[in-house]
């Protein structure tokens, strides 16, 4: 019985590496591969963009306050704890930051995504004489039955 269920998990696993064959090779790892390391440029850009561009300019309007030097020291059973919140706040400033650009991107994307798909709408050809004629057919046949 043991031998039994042991094939029967052999068989499965045989499956799944079947599977897991086929994922490769549909290309949906390279395009998964693409995405990370495009993403991994576009978070230094951002990154860069909200460090030394946006950042300065947010700190100068709110009185040259560097969100990342803010932090409390707190006395937890007799151990000083310097809890670093404006690193906290800096780190939901470039989400935010990421989060809009990504946003931005993906609008733009769409708009030249349905132009395209309207472009294509417009180049549908006109159906032939025969294709009319084929379909003129058709439509009595049915009416007929």
């Amino acid at each position: 019985m043991a031998k039994e269920s042991l094939k029967a998990v052999a068989g499965k696993g045989k499956g799944f590496i079947d599977e897991f064959k086929e994922f490769i090779a549909k290309g949906n790892v390279m395009d998964l591969a693409v995405g990370v390391i495009i993403g991994g440029a576009f978070s230094k850009i951002v990154t860069s963009l909200t460090d030394n561009i946006l950042m300065p300019i947010i700190g100068v309007l709110i009185g040259n306050l560097d969100f990342t030097s803010l932090a409390i020291k707190v006395n937890l059973y007799g151990r000083i704890v310097n809890i670093r919140y404006g690193m906290f706040i800096q780190n939901v400033v470039d989400f935010l930051i990421t989060a809009l650009c990504i946003f931005v991107m993906i609008k733009i994307i769409n708009k030249f995504m349905k132009k395209k798909e309207e472009t294509k709408k417009e180049e549908t050809p006109a159906k032939s004489e025969e294709v009319k004629l084929l379909e003129e057919i058709r439509d009595e046949l049915k009416k007929h039955k």
